[in-house]
């Protein structure tokens, strides 16, 4: 359960980067949780054609935090708003993140 928040936070930050094709597969798995049967019925592949481009697609989308590391800037920003008194700037701030 811990990897699919994990992935579906780095699916909101970098998805825009993914191909059609890798969007379709990730939302159907981890939002829709289609298994990998279904998904290969539905898509006219195979089963391991859909874990690959799965594996693929969070491969990526690790990289892309890797590089970027929106995912732990996001984080570390929560952490600082959790501490600001100021009632209108702490809601400023999270409008941000």
């Amino acid at each position: 359960m811990e990897d699919v928040v994990y992935f579906n936070e780095l699916y909101d930050l970098y998805g825009d980067l993914l191909t059609d094709k890798q969007r379709e597969y990730f939302e159907e798995y981890y939002f829709n949780n289609l298994s990998y049967a279904e998904m290969a019925e539905d898509f006219d592949v195979s089963r391991n054609a859909i874990f690959k481009q799965l594996h693929i697609t969070t491969d990526k989308l690790e990289e892309y935090e890797s590089k970027l590391g929106l995912l732990k800037k996001k984080k570390k920003l929560l952490e600082i708003i959790e501490k600001v008194d100021d009632k209108k700037l702490k809601e400023e701030l999270e409008k941000l993140v």
